[in-house]
């Protein structure tokens, strides 16, 4: 009889956290707990690619290893759990390939995917700002433990993208429809205080006694029967799923479509340039009758000297011949 992993070639067996030799997380394995940290702290812990191919690596093995019983996801330091996509990678690579984000966003929907179905509980231990796609991997997660001095927020409407990656469908479940509209529109902070109050948190402790909070927690778990919890946490993922399963790849097709527009390359390059981004000049062009979906403009000219087609509608000159316009 062929075995699970003879069929599917994905190992089943423990293997040690150090034979996969990740650059972005640190991956470890200790009394029954899987643990992995998103280890970028220079940039607040924000998920680049390759983390989002570790990540999905790390909770497929903690999902096959029957000596995990739960699993903690964290952040390097104490500045950050995670604020999100790398908007530097965003706005170098999917700015100029948009058809690449489709690709990002695949991986980034097999990661969550992992995540959620790894089939025992998870915990997210808030030590730090919870931003964007952070908040994402926190309400990915079952139970969610933060530091008093955490804040929690979304980020989308202020650098040109859509929380589509789980907070436009899970927010609302969490924390009920008025306030994830909030949330989401205003992209404003809010206290851990607020979150455990809200329901986007389960508690909030004191910095020094955030990591005894938690592996009291993970104990707890630890000591119940695997069998239950795993089928406890399936039925619970019900209306998570539903919303996922019915929006995730619709998001994934907008959102690289989305890339090519003047909004994400205003957002995300004021974001690098740390300079504000000029929200009331795209709603006043289209007042005006621009058209603020185009960097620079419709591609609507013809070049009267060498005829090449399609030029820019605010370009001067023709970027083939240098003909004035």
């Amino acid at each position: 009889m062929s075995t699970i992993q003879e069929l599917t070639g994905t190992p089943v067996r423990p293997r040690s956290p150090g034979s996969f030799h990740f650059q972005d997380i640190v991956y470890q394995k200790h009394d029954w707990v899987a643990r992995v940290t998103i280890n970028r702290p220079a940039v607040y812990n924000a998920y680049r690619t390759q983390t989002l191919v570790e990540m999905r690596d790390a909770f497929r093995d903690a999902a096959f290893d029957d000596g995990v019983a739960v699993l903690v996801l964290t952040g390097a330091g104490e500045k950050a759990f995670c604020t999100g996509g790398d908007v530097a990678e965003y706005a170098r690579e999917y700015t100029r390939r948009p058809r690449d984000c489709w690709k990002y966003m695949s991986l980034f929907i097999e990661c969550h995917d992992a995540l959620r179905n790894i089939g025992k509980p998870t915990v997210a231990r808030l030590n730090g700002i919870v931003a964007g796609g952070g908040n994402e991997f926190n309400m990915a997660c079952d139970l969610a433990v933060a530091a008093e001095d955490v804040t929690i927020r979304q980020v989308g409407t202020r650098v040109g993208s859509v929380a589509a990656g789980g907070a436009t469908q899970w927010l609302s479940l969490l924390i009920g429809d008025r306030r994830a509209r909030e949330m989401l529109l205003l992209s404003e902070p809010i206290t851990a205080q607020q979150a455990e109050e809200w329901g986007l948190v389960n508690r909030v402790v004191p910095r020094g006694e955030l990591d005894r909070a938690v592996d009291e927690l993970c104990q707890k778990l630890v000591d119940k029967f695997p069998e239950c919890l795993r089928y406890t946490k399936q039925q619970v993922n019900f209306w998570k799923d539903l919303a996922w399963h019915l929006t995730a790849g619709h998001a994934r097709d907008w959102l690289s479509l989305h890339f090519a527009c003047r909004e994400p390359w205003e957002g995300m390059t004021a974001f690098v340039d740390k300079r504000p981004a000029d929200y009331r000049g795209l709603r006043e062009l289209a007042r005006d009758g621009g058209a603020p979906e185009y960097l620079w403009g419709p591609p609507e000219r013809t070049c009267p000297a060498c005829g090449v087609r399609g030029l820019p509608a605010d370009m001067a000159y023709c970027g083939r011949c240098g003909q004035r316009l």
